[in-house]
């Protein structure tokens, strides 16, 4: 899963209902006149989107700095009726600043551009307008993230960075008395997730601030008077807290909003932040046609299998009965719940170095990835996940958060284990990581366009590493082994699962009991994990099928291209091509791809 903070802000580009005035007023790009040459067209346009990305940080500071876009620092948007009114006006300026363009007149790539900031504009606008989850989604609300991001990056010297803190902790108190005043029709599900994350979150402003204070050169005096700043926010957090456990009282005896969202705003939703040549329909309706032919595959590993596991025991008549005991078997080989984490730092240098023999793709050890435990404040939704740097910031650590199992009893422990097996838990470091998620943001943050790179599509992030699993496989690690094979099936069958699942719980009143039927018999997946991925399922809406989505996409156009050039297709350049336009929709990427290689 690709980030939780970062993504979730790619996936929106403009930050609903958080719009705050430029500190500065901003001149509007220049309109070129309907009779300029194209290549004027072109020169201004790159202008117009320089002033765009300045004025969109000094309105959205915080996502300034998921970027890597320092300047705004010490500013912090509180989620009003203002920020609200001032993102509205930015919105519809730089909409009328659009249609000045002629679209026919702009390079390919200038065009993709135009487009990708238009469509990530009037999805801020469906959100806030259509969408309305500021209003039933209190786990929204939570300041913890950007301020560990501040502590853990050194774009400046730590001093330079308490101060910017020390300005945000001002605004804490109002941002939550606005996220209480939004909140008017609360799912019970958002609620708890709000609850466990924000109780998470205390240990930002309890712990590691006050840490970071005590080892800064601050003088005496400065220091001090971070104190009745930090209390203040811990106050705020903790009466959110006991406003959504009061709150909560109420919605479980039946007030709460359904989480589901139905077909209308699941369809509009998913246009919105999958971008894709399928409906979110036609999408479950391939996933089902997938999932019957990855059990095909896997009953014929099974059967290659069964005299080497089970060389005296009768085979079951029922072909998947025979498949779950296969892998129930296999998932007994698994690392200790202690040595979870450390065996995910084993891991890493041993695939890296992998790919480098193989030349699979452009690696890059200028940009470090750092595996450690994932923060308290972003615990419950996935248990892995990566927080990448920005372009502006580039050469920041990558974040690779793995989740310890302390929160688990031996049962539930056990369960997660073998869910992450000796096999699995490779897949797992190969989605993460490398070439996955660590890989493809690191040459995203190397392309020629800014605006491809920062509107990231969750479809083309989430589904690279998808893809990138089955591609190492296919070059041959692992060895080929049938066992390998089967449990990459089983993980690619949660990727199917996954759209399913989504599409009907969310569409198709899908009840927990026919979910974990899904998920455990027909996918075999653990107990622990079917019900984490159930809760998952009920926290978010659409972006359980970008996995599938994007990588079904890629290796389609990769497929082609192969057709298509024959002799001269090279994996590496392939990859290395297909990454270099950023986090752009796959159908955008392979429309640039294929001008720029003459095969349109």
């Amino acid at each position: 899963m690709k980030t939780q903070l970062i993504a979730g802000l790619l996936s929106l580009a403009i930050i609903p209902g958080c719009g705050q005035s430029p500190s500065e007023p901003t001149k509007p790009a220049e309109a070129p006149s309907t009779t300029v040459k194209a290549a004027d067209q072109n020169a201004l346009f790159e202008n117009f989107k320089k002033r765009f990305l300045e004025e969109l940080w000094a309105n959205n500071p915080t996502y300034g700095v998921y970027v890597g876009y320092y300047k705004h620092d010490h500013e912090m948007e509180v989620p009003n009726a203002e920020s609200a009114k001032k993102s509205i006006a930015f919105e519809n300026k730089i909409l009328q600043q659009l249609n000045v363009f002629d679209i026919n007149k702009l390079s390919p790539s200038n065009a993709v551009d135009w487009e990708l900031i238009k469509n990530q504009i009037e999805s801020s606008q469906w959100y806030r307008e259509v969408f309305k989850s500021r209003e039933w989604n209190p786990s929204s609300y939570n300041v913890a993230g950007i301020f560990g991001l501040i502590l853990s990056t050194d774009y400046k010297p730590l001093d330079e960075r308490l101060s910017a803190i020390s300005s945000r902790l001002d605004k804490i108190p109002a941002y939550y008395r606005a996220a209480i005043d939004n909140l008017t029709t609360p799912t019970l599900e958002h609620t708890d997730l709000a609850i466990q994350q924000n109780k998470g979150a205390l240990g930002i402003f309890e712990t590691s601030i006050p840490a970071s204070i005590e080892k800064s050169t601050l003088t005496a005096e400065q220091k001090k008077a971070f104190q009745p700043k930090l209390q203040a926010a811990v106050t705020a957090i903790n009466g959110y807290i006991t406003w959504l456990e009061q709150k909560r009282a109420t919605l479980a005896d039946g007030g709460a909003k359904d989480f589901r969202i139905g077909d209308e705003l699941y369809e509009q939703k998913f246009k919105h932040d999958i971008v894709s040549d399928f409906t979110g329909k036609q999408l479950y309706q391939k996933a089902l046609e997938s999932k019957a032919q990855l059990h095909t595959e896997m009953i014929r590993i099974t059967n290659q299998l069964w005299p080497t596991y089970f060389p005296n025991t009768e085979k079951p008549s029922e072909p998947l009965v025979a498949v779950k005991k296969m892998i129930d078997h296999l998932s007994a080989k698994h690392v200790s719940r202690d040595e979870f984490v450390n065996e995910v730092k084993r891991q890493m240098p041993i695939i890296e170095q992998y790919i480098l023999d193989n030349d699979l793709i452009e690696m890059d050890a200028s940009r470090p990835l750092v595996v450690r435990e994932t923060p308290e404040y972003q615990r419950g939704v996935a248990g892995a996940s990566v927080n990448a740097p920005g372009p502006y910031d580039a050469t920041a650590n990558t974040y690779y958060n793995v989740t310890p199992l302390d929160n688990y009893n031996d049962e539930q422990a056990e369960s997660y284990l073998r869910e992450y097996n000796h096999w699995i838990l490779q897949i797992l470091n190969i989605h993460e990581a490398m070439p996955g998620h660590y890989t493809q943001l690191m040459h995203a943050n190397k392309s020629a366009s800014l605006i491809k790179s920062i509107f990231g599509n969750g479809a083309m992030i989430e589904g690279w590493a998808v893809y990138s699993e089955k591609m190492m496989l296919e070059s041959g690690y692992g060895n080929n082994e049938p066992e390998m094979w089967l449990m990459y099936s089983k993980w690619n069958l949660r990727v199917v699962a996954n759209t399913i699942l989504d599409y009907e719980i969310q569409v198709k009143g899908l009840s927990k009991e026919d979910g974990l039927d899904l998920l455990m018999n027909q996918a075999f997946q653990e107990r622990t994990e079917a019900e984490g991925k159930w809760r998952r399922a009920t926290l978010s809406q659409v972006q359980l099928t970008s996995y599938f989505n994007g990588f079904a996409e890629i290796y389609a156009f990769r497929e082609e291209l192969k057709q298509k050039m024959g002799d001269k297709f090279n994996l590496k350049e392939f990859h290395n091509k297909f990454l270099s336009y950023g986090n752009a929709p796959v159908p955008v990427i392979k429309r640039l791809m294929l001008t720029d290689l003459g095969l349109n």
